[in-house]
């Protein structure tokens, strides 16, 4: 099995490592990349970066299981649970298909910032290894839509 996955967001690339949050940093959940945000378009629609299912939808998070198995979670800023929805915009619904690209949650990275939370947005292969995706964008500037990292199970 492998996925192919695509940035849900526009921004930097940030290594997992780079993310305020041990649970995150230490791969805890699963390997894959961070996205700091853009800031200069207001809002913006998290994207869906791969297609299949959305297994879990949360304000501030998401999960969606791919065609072909794996999930991925995107989780929109750190500890961001506690804003208790304020700040998101559902765009579908737990239990829908989605295509890569498909809105899933709208938010404003600006105004996740004047909470004090971290707007930074990990991007995860849920339960994979360790280390386990490889890419080569690390530091660079993403558009949504454009190829994060792959991933294929060991």
């Amino acid at each position: 099995m492998s996925l192919s996955v695509h940035a849900p967001l526009p921004g930097r690339v940030l290594a997992l490592a780079d993310v305020p949050d041990k649970v995150f940093a230490g791969q805890l959940v699963g390997a894959g990349v961070a996205i700091e945000p853009a800031r200069d378009r207001g809002a913006l629609d998290v994207q869906a970066p791969i297609s299949g299912k959305i297994l879990k939808l949360h304000p501030h998070a998401f999960i969606i299981l791919g065609t072909a198995g794996g999930g991925v979670l995107v989780h929109v800023g750190i500890d961001t649970v506690k804003l208790k929805g304020e700040g998101f915009t559902l765009l579908a619904e737990e239990g829908d298909t989605v295509d890569a690209g498909d809105p899933v949650v709208r938010f404003d990275p600006n105004e996740i910032d004047r909470t004090g939370h971290p707007a930074v947005c990990p991007v995860v292969v849920m339960d994979s290894k360790p280390n386990s995706v490889i890419t080569n964008m690390i530091d660079a500037q993403v558009a949504t839509g454009d190829d994060l990292f792959e991933w294929t199970a060991p």
